[in-house]
């Protein structure tokens, strides 16, 4: 399983490089210049929510299965799959915003 993610992320970073590439080369100045930003930042925030979600459902599959081993630990484990889930969600934040630095300031 984790091979296939590894191939399936290898490729789509390689897919989206050609496009990029493909883009600069068929427009030219700075046409190529904001859909170069535009796939750049389409890229980071797909890359990154697509992560998180995996992510978030990993961790609340687990807290799901150890609540149902351990029905008298579920406070502490629904306080620990929160604050998980809180700095999962922050990571998406961060690269919504690294998005945008994309898209206006670079």
């Amino acid at each position: 399983m984790k091979k296939r993610s590894k191939i399936l992320t290898a490729g789509m970073v390689f897919t989206a490089v050609l496009l990029m590439s493909a883009t600069a080369f068929a427009a030219g100045g700075e046409e190529a210049l904001s859909v170069a930003k535009a796939y750049a930042a389409a890229i980071t925030i797909g890359l990154a929510a697509a992560a998180g979600a995996i992510g978030m459902a990993l961790a609340i599959t687990k807290a799901v299965e150890g609540i149902a081993r351990q029905p008298e630990a579920e406070d502490k484990i629904r306080t620990t799959l929160m604050l998980g889930l809180v700095f999962i969600e922050t990571a998406i934040i961060y690269a919504l915003v690294i998005a945008i630095l994309i898209v206006f300031v670079l």
